[in-house]
C-alpha cells in the first residue's frame, strides 16, 4: 500500500481512518510522521513520503505527531491475513519475542538466519526487527508514563529498555518530549485515574465499524467459571504471561475497547496488549471483509444488518485447543462444565479483588500428567485430550503466531480424534486464520439453507470460494442468524 503514492495521497487528503496503521505519512518539511486521518491540514503532496511502519518513520529520522499520535493506530490487517514468514515475524515481534529472546530467538522460532530476517523485514517494512521492537517499546513506555504513577526508572525496564539512558533518548527522539514532559502533558484530575493501585487503564483502538454482540456474546457464553466472567459490562479473564500473570477487563465502547489490566509484572504489558488485540480481532479491516462478503447477494442482507463482525480469538492457543476438544459433540454448557473441572483440579489459584476470578487455566505441562480415569469423558475423548496436551507439552505440536497454519492443520489432523471441525475451529480462533471454514458445522449449514445457500458441505465449500480470504468472517455472519446466547451481548448479572 505505501508504495502506491497516488492512493496514499488520496487517503491523506480525505483523512480516511480506514488506512490508519496500514501506512504512515512522513512530512519532509516538519520531520513529523502522522496517521492518514490526522486532523491537521494535509501537507502538500510533494512534501509527503509514505512508510509501512512507525519504526520505518523513526528510522528515517521522523518523530511522532503530537496531535494524531500515529503510534497508537491499530495494527495493519495485512499481518493477520498473510501466513508467510514475514507476517509470522511481525506477529512474534508484537508478542514481545525480541525483547525477551533477542533477534536470535526470533530467528530460531522462524527457522531463518538473523541476516535473512533483517533483509526481509527491511524490504517489506523499512525497518529491521530491532527497530520494530524499539518502536513497540516506545509505545509501551508511553502507555505506562501516561496511565500509571510508576516511577520513570521502573517504566524504562518494564517497557523493555536495557538502560534508563536508552529509555530517555528513545522517548525524546520518538515523541520530541522527555518522559517527564509526557507525564505532565497527560496529567488528569484524580477522579479520572484508575481507583485501584497497580491497574493500568488504556484504550485499544480498532477500525470501525465493530459489531460487539457476537464478539463479546461468544466470549461470555462460553466463559469458563473461575477463569472468565462477564461483570459490570465487561468481559474479564485471567492471563498466564511470560513473567507472571494478570487479569484483564475488556468493555466495548463506541470508538475503542476500554481495557483494564492488572499485572504481577509490568514487563508483561506489551505481551498482554497483543493478546487482547488478538482475542478481539482488533486489527481486522471490516470494510474490506464486508465488501467481499456483501458481493454475494445471499450474504448481503445479514452483512448490512450488522456490519463489522469480528472473529473471536484467544489469549492462549494451547488453552483453546484443549477447550475445543472438551467441546466436541457436547453443548456449550457441558463444555464449560468439563473445562471448569480441569481448572479447579489443575489450575493455579489467583486473587481477584475486583471480581470472582479464581484460577489460571492449566497449561499443557500440568494437564499432561493427569490421570485419565479422573476425566468425566468418553474413553475416546480422553485419548484425544491426553494426546493433544502431551504433544503440546513436549513441543512436537506448537500453536501460536509463528506457526505455519497449514503445517499446524496437518499435525492436528494426525492426532487421534481430530477431524475437520476441530482442526478448523482451532485454525480460526487459535491460529488466527481469517479464511478458516466450517462447512460441516450444524449451525453453519442450517443458516446457509435458511439464506438459500447450499446446505451440503461440498456444495457450500464451492460457493464459499467467492468469500475468500474471509471465510472465517462469513461463519460469524452465518452463526449470527441463530438466536443463541453467543450472538447477544450479555445482560448484567450474566
Amino acid at each position: 500500500m505505501h508504495t502506491d503514492t497516488e492512493r496514499c495521497v488520496r487517503a491523506v487528503q480525505s483523512k480516511d481512518a480506514r488506512f490508519d496503521g496500514v501506512f504512515f505519512t512522513a512530512v519532509r518539511t516538519t520531520r513529523i510522521y502522522c496517521r492518514p486521518s490526522c486532523p491537521v491540514v494535509p501537507p502538500k503532496p510533494e512534501n509527503m513520503e509514505f512508510h509501512a511502519s512507525a519504526a520505518s518513520c523513526q528510522r528515517a529520522g521522523f518523530r511522532a505527531c503530537k496531535r494524531c499520535r500515529p503510534d497508537t493506530s491499530p495494527g495493519s490487517p495485512e499481518w493477520n491475513v498473510r501466513a508467510d514468514a514475514v507476517a509470522r515475524a511481525v506477529r512474534l515481534i508484537q508478542d514481545g519475542v525480541v525483547d525477551r529472546e533477542g533477534v536470535p530467538g526470533l530467528a530460531r522460532r522462524l527457522g531463518w538466519s538473523t541476516r535473512q530476517i533483517e533483509r526481509q523485514l527491511l524490504a517489506e517494512l523499512g525497518a529491521g526487527p530491532l527497530a520494530l521492537a524499539r518502536a513497540q517499546r516506545a509505545q509501551t513506555a508511553r502507555v505506562l508514563i501516561e496511565t500509571t504513577p510508576m516511577p520513570l526508572g521502573e517504566v524504562a525496564f518494564a517497557a523493555g529498555f536495557a538502560s534508563i539512558r536508552t529509555f530517555n533518548d528513545t522517548v525524546r527522539e520518538v515523541f520530541a518530549l522527555t518522559p517527564g514532559e509526557l507525564r505532565a502533558r497527560a496529567a488528569r484530575p484524580a477522579a479520572d485515574r484508575a481507583p485501584t493501585p497497580g491497574v493500568i487503564s488504556l484504550r485499544l483502538p480498532f477500525r470501525a465499524p465493530l459489531e460487539p454482540s457476537n464478539l463479546f456474546g461468544h466470549l461470555a457464553a462460553t466463559a469458563v467459571p473461575g477463569v472468565e466472567e462477564w461483570r459490570d459490562g465487561a468481559y474479564r479473564r485471567t492471563l498466564t504471561l511470560p513473567y507472571g500473570h494478570g487479569i484483564v477487563a475488556l468493555a466495548p465502547r463506541a470508538d475503542h475497547i476500554a481495557c483494564r489490566l492488572s499485572l504481577t509484572d509490568p514487563r508483561d504489558l506489551t505481551h498482554a496488549i497483543s493478546r487482547c488485540r488478538r482475542l478481539l480481532d482488533l486489527d481486522a479491516d471490516p470494510v474490506a471483509v464486508d465488501e467481499r462478503l456483501r458481493a454475494d447477494p445471499r450474504l448481503a442482507p445479514i452483512v448490512d444488518a450488522a456490519p463489522g463482525r469480528r472473529v473471536p480469538g484467544t489469549v492462549d492457543p494451547a488453552e483453546f485447543a484443549v477447550r475445543a476438544v472438551l467441546g466436541q459433540q457436547v453443548s456449550t454448557a457441558a463444555a464449560r462444565t468439563h473445562a471448569a473441572r480441569l481448572v479447579t483440579a489443575h489450575g493455579t489459584p489467583v486473587d481477584d479483588p475486583e471480581g470472582g476470578l479464581t484460577h489460571l487455566f492449566p497449561g499443557p505441562e500440568a494437564l499432561a500428567a493427569l490421570d485419565p480415569e479422573t476425566l468425566a469423558l468418553p474413553r475416546s475423548r480422553r485419548t484425544t485430550l491426553l494426546t493433544l496436551v502431551r504433544a503440546l507439552a513436549d513441543g512436537s505440536l506448537t500453536l501460536g503466531p509463528a506457526d505455519d497454519r497449514e503445517e499446524a492443520r496437518a499435525r492436528l489432523l494426525a492426532l487421534p480424534g481430530f477431524g475437520p471441525w476441530t482442526t478448523e475451529i482451532i485454525a480460526m480462533r487459535a491460529l488466527g486464520d481469517p479464511d478458516a471454514f466450517l462447512p460441516g458445522d450444524l449451525g453453519v449449514r442450517r443458516a446457509a439453507e435458511g439464506l438459500g445457500l447450499p446446505g451440503t458441505p461440498a456444495a457450500l465449500t464451492t460457493r464459499a470460494a467467492h468469500w475468500r480470504p474471509w471465510r472465517a468472517y462469513a461463519v460469524q455472519y452465518l452463526w449470527a442468524t441463530d438466536d443463541h446466547p453467543i450472538n447477544h451481548l450479555p445482560s448484567e448479572g450474566h
